[in-house]
């Protein structure tokens, strides 16, 4: 199961404690990859044309990976083109998927794209009737197991009609991407954020504390902000994946469940996960597990984790419609401010 849209806009909130000495901290921010970014880092002195390197960066994920780019190397491909020679960047959200793909057996799943079109998932659209005739012939289209980069360089898949689609990852891989360029300028103090898809790295030297990061209340309304948990974060990465704004109401017991889909059976289920928080060394590993976790029955999410060590997550369940329980691993509950 997947689920299809991630809503991390303004779902992770992160703050900087009051600031005594402004000339030290520095601000970044703008609009990328569809949504917004947001660079805080501590440095004497602002990085010399740090926008200009950003925005390069920005050019080249999207020259790869945007499935919203008709030019794109993965448009191309998944347009059947099987000359194109993928860069660096292709290569490894290729290879981190097709990790983070067997360690949730087969949850995490770019290739299910062709089955969610099928169903027209959406916030207020009703799932459409599939015969399952259409499904199997869908299933024959996904599957991370039917797709492989060659010594060439080029992506050989077993159905040219196969689509690939980074959207669940591409984000937290360009968190890392960026947080390795201010430390390629000597930056060793940041928080970057990217669409709710956070890394930190040492700490806000202004207040010499662990940078502060906040998980928003997926039930709370209009302008009041409230926070289910704050914790701090130092040498991380954070990633959301929420689709708590697409639920439907079960009228009998007042539940709300989310839709999301199972890629091996090519049926929806329903799924109390409103949304799921991971902590991981990287943001892509943490981008691509909250994905999973928000479609894998929550009984299998609890016994990955406990046999992941690398992984520490924070889910939010459904129990009524006005009403939600809350599950964390012991690692994050060790970061979360009391």
């Amino acid at each position: 199961m997947m689920d299809f849209k991630k809503f991390s806009l303004g779902f992770v909130a992160f703050f900087i404690l009051g600031s005594c000495s402004k000339d030290q901290s520095h601000v970044l921010s703008g609009f990328a990859l569809g949504t917004t970014y947001t660079i805080k880092y501590n440095a004497p002195i602002p990085v010399n044309d740090l926008e200009i390197q950003v925005d390069s960066l920005f050019f080249k994920i999207n020259r790869s990976l945007s499935t919203y780019l008709p030019t794109s190397d993965i448009s191309k491909i998944n347009r059947g083109d099987a000359t194109v020679v993928v860069d660096a960047y292709f290569r490894e959200v290729f290879e981190v998927s097709k990790k983070i793909n067997q360690l949730t057996n087969r949850y995490f799943d770019p290739t299910v794209g062709n089955l969610v079109n099928a169903y027209g998932f959406g916030p207020e659209k009703p799932l459409n009737t599939i015969q399952q005739t259409q499904i199997d012939s869908l299933l024959q289209l996904t599957g991370m197991h039917k797709v492989r980069i060659n010594n060439d360089g080029n992506v050989v898949k077993d159905h040219p009609f196969i689509y690939l689609d980074f959207n669940a990852i591409a984000k937290g891989y360009t968190v890392d991407l960026l947080g390795e360029l201010l430390s390629q300028n000597s930056v060793d103090n940041y928080l970057v954020e990217v669409g709710g898809e956070l890394v930190a790295r040492g700490e806000n030297r202004i207040t010499q504390k662990p940078w502060t990061v906040g998980i928003d209340n997926p039930l709370q309304k209009g302008d009041n902000r409230t926070y289910l948990a704050v914790i701090t974060l130092t040498n991380k990465a954070m990633a959301t994946s929420g689709n708590y704004r697409k639920y439907r109401i079960d009228s009998q017991t007042g539940t709300r469940y989310v839709h999301t889909l199972n890629p091996m059976t090519g049926m929806p289920v329903k799924s109390r996960v409103l949304s799921a928080t991971v902590l991981a060394s990287s943001c892509i590993e943490a981008d691509a597990m909250a994905t999973a976790l928000m479609a894998m029955p929550l009984k299998m999410s609890k016994k990955i984790l406990e046999q992941s060590p690398d992984f520490e997550a924070f889910l939010v369940l459904s129990s009524s419609t006005n009403s939600i329980e809350t599950y964390s691993t012991p690692g994050f509950q060790s970061l979360v401010l009391n």
